[in-house]
């Protein structure tokens, strides 16, 4: 069966033919393990669904000579690069993904050289020795009315990804627990104008000298709404409507957002997962190099580093293709010593 897909920037098919491996997501982890197995003369398929987590952003910061390229531009380089050196990108989506034989969720694998089936939406599959999964993330947003439709743009994250882009601008934290205590002494940094909006959360009276101490306002009053600014007045957001009734002038909001892996699909693999404090998100569980309890699957990315920027997730999804290469050559000889074996036997 062919995989097919409608992507022009994407290879048209793929044969069922079992490769060294497929690498499930298309972001920065999962193209640079694809570009090292590649690089390394493997045979490696990349699955992208195009939905990456940063298309929403303007460029992306923080990585070293590719300082603000936009984060359709760095994907298109990196399918360029994977495809160069062999390595073959389809567009699809996951729908499970089971070791060779296995109709029901996996137990870790024996030792040996696992094979797995990977289905995409479309009906089409394929086989693999090894899978890296490099699915990435969600952020799910507070719910506040006018919030969601700001995200990637008034509305940010991270200090790192955006901070420099935001500064001097009146920025508001929006609570959402004890950790956006930090995120706020981090904000700080880059503006003289912070108002941090405690929706409800509890802020300790230490916390409130330190925030006194920095110049950082607080507003207890719940929040009601995110307004945005005219079309006159270039857009964007206005500030934070309470629920009394006043109104605090923002330009900017920044609000840490609950992470979860994108898991879709790969129910059948088990992979053991590991939850965020706090309810602030679930990723799957990973040992050194991405390792995984599933024999032949490794996580790359924010998969299983929800804090990973761009530089250390493409890193992280390096370190896993060397890995998974050097696994690969310790079956290779492991087949050709029994091969060999069998033959001077005979002999």
């Amino acid at each position: 069966m062919s995989v097919t897909t409608t992507d022009s920037d994407t290879d048209t098919d793929t044969d069922c033919e079992t490769v060294d491996a497929v690498v499930i997501g298309g972001g920065a982890a999962g193209l640079n393990g694809a570009l090292m197995l590649a690089r390394s003369r493997r045979s490696v398929t990349v699955i992208d669904s195009g939905t990456p987590r940063n298309a929403p952003a303007e460029g992306v910061h923080g990585l070293l000579g590719l300082e603000g390229v936009a984060p359709a531009e760095l994907l298109r380089r990196g399918r360029e690069e994977v495809r160069r050196y062999g390595g073959r990108v389809v567009t699809g989506e996951v729908t499970a993904a089971l070791p060779v034989g296995s109709t029901a969720p996996a137990a870790p694998a024996a030792e040996g050289d696992p094979r797995f089936a990977v289905t995409l939406a479309d009906g089409g599959v394929l086989r693999a020795r090894r899978l890296l999964v490099a699915t990435g993330a969600r952020d799910v947003l507070p719910d506040v009315p006018g919030l969601a439709r700001h995200w990637g743009h008034g509305v940010v994250h991270c200090p790192y990804c955006h901070g420099w882009e935001v500064r001097d601008e009146p920025i508001g934290i929006l609570a959402v627990g004890p950790a956006s205590v930090h995120h706020a002494l981090l904000f700080r940094q880059l503006t003289d104008d912070l108002v941090y909006f405690t929706r409800e959360t509890d802020l300790d009276q230490d916390t409130r000298a330190r925030f006194a101490a920095r110049g950082i306002r607080v507003v207890d009053t719940p929040t009601a709404a995110i307004e945005a600014a005219e079309a006159a007045e270039g857009g964007g957001i206005a500030g934070v409507r309470l629920a009394d009734g006043r109104f605090v002038p923002r330009r900017v909001l920044a609000v840490m957002t609950t992470l979860w892996v994108r898991a879709d699909g790969l129910g059948g693999l088990n992979l053991p997962m590991r939850d965020l404090p706090g309810g602030m998100g679930r990723h799957f569980a990973t040992g050194p190099a991405g390792t995984t309890d599933v024999r032949g699957v490794w996580v790359a990315g924010n998969a299983a580093d929800l804090t990973a920027q761009v530089g250390a997730s493409a890193a992280a999804g390096a370190l896993a293709g060397a890995h998974i290469n050097a696994d690969l050559a310790g079956a290779d000889t492991d087949a050709a010593l029994a091969g060999w074996e069998q033959s001077a036997r005979a002999a």
